[in-house]
């Protein structure tokens, strides 16, 4: 599978810059594997497609406020600095990616805030971009998470074009987030309102709730053709036994599995045995899924319109068919539907 096999041309206005209203009135296209149909619903239309005893996964991380504007010492430039991950607490060493990088050298210094209250240093240089900054603070490790949290404002992905707004602390985040970790917001769980969870468990349908911190691997650009040679970021994640008591007893009672974006589906497929059951798992994945795939877990998929080129484009590929998610994706520019993180949603079943 070749990489210019997922070039399309997206017009701009269809890349959505806001969210719906609500989160659960976004459009849902539903494509059928087994015949190719495609159908055009609302995001609260999934409860015709779900029941009693159907198992929906959901990843729990939660978004911190990672990118920061600090400017650099003596010559004030202004350096965006995006924080990746804690790398030790104790000594407040944070691993980041600067923005312009080539002004940025190892011994500079940093001040962020209106009264230069926080100050870093550049203590190594991990790649191209990346750097490793150690925050100078004298408070205890709270007090530092609070004030440099303070400074920072919601990871936005760089496509959606416009200055990050208050809504966006709350929308650029799952309702069910709790084990904080990611720069990047697992969307398709951004649909599910209370009322539509509400709804779907008075179906009786079963929640599993794993953890997968997204990174920025999902929007780096691939740089080769062959996609066996790509390899992709890795990423904390963690499955517990409650989720995997419950995916497994959906399992062997027949129930729909539905995997609830690609970060999730990245979980199952790392951690599921060879009989096709879920595994407890805590690490670190990196895996890369692309056509021709076959899947040992879900039987559904939940997934929003991703970019061009993108690895969450070419794994609904791999679990959708290739031709029929290529073709749909034609179809939801026709009708113009939203991409990206605020856009519309896609169920694959």
């Amino acid at each position: 599978m070749k990489l210019s096999k997922f070039k399309f041309e997206l017009p701009s206005e269809l890349i959505a810059l806001h969210p719906t209203k609500n989160r659960d009135e976004s459009r849902l296209m539903v494509i059928n594997r087994k015949n190719g149909e495609i159908e055009h619903h609302t995001f609260k239309d999934i409860l015709n497609y779900f029941g009693e005893g159907d198992v929906f996964i959901f990843n729990n991380t939660k978004v911190f406020p990672a990118r920061l504007y600090g400017n650099k010492e003596k010559t004030g430039a202004r350096i965006e600095v995006f924080l990746l991950r804690e790398l030790n607490p104790e000594f407040r060493l944070w691993d980041v990616l600067v923005d312009p990088a080539r002004k940025i050298r190892i011994g500079n210094k940093l001040y962020f805030g209106e009264d230069d209250s926080m100050v870093a240093e550049v203590i190594d240089n991990t790649t191209s971009r990346g750097r490793t900054l150690r925050f100078l603070y004298d408070g205890n490790h709270d007090e530092f998470k609070k004030a440099l949290y303070a400074l920072g404002e919601t990871p936005l992905p760089k496509y959606i074009e416009r200055e990050v707004e208050p809504e966006d602390e709350d929308r650029y985040q799952n309702l069910f987030a709790s084990e904080e970790g990611a720069v990047v917001a697992p969307a398709a769980g951004l649909h599910f309102s209370r009322e539509l969870m509400k709804r779907l468990e008075i179906k009786d349908s079963k929640f599993a709730f794993l953890t997968v911190h997204s990174g920025l691997g999902n929007f780096r650009e691939i740089d080769v053709e062959d996609l066996t040679k790509h390899k992709m970021d890795s990423e904390q994640m963690v499955i517990n036994t409650e989720v995997t008591r419950v995916v497994n007893e959906g399992i062997d009672s027949g129930h729909q599995i539905c995997a609830v974006g690609t970060s999730v589906m990245r979980a199952l497929e790392t951690a599921v045995s060879t009989d096709g059951h879920l595994k407890e798992f805590e690490g670190w994945t990196n895996k890369f899924i692309f056509p021709p795939y076959d899947f040992g877990v879900a039987t559904s998929m939940i997934t929003n319109f991703h970019m061009p080129y993108s690895t969450l484009l070419m794994m609904a590929a791999s679990f959708g068919g290739y031709d029929e998610i290529m073709h749909a994706y034609e179809v939801a520019i026709k009708e113009k539907y939203r991409f990206g993180a605020y856009g519309d949603a896609m169920l694959i079943i």
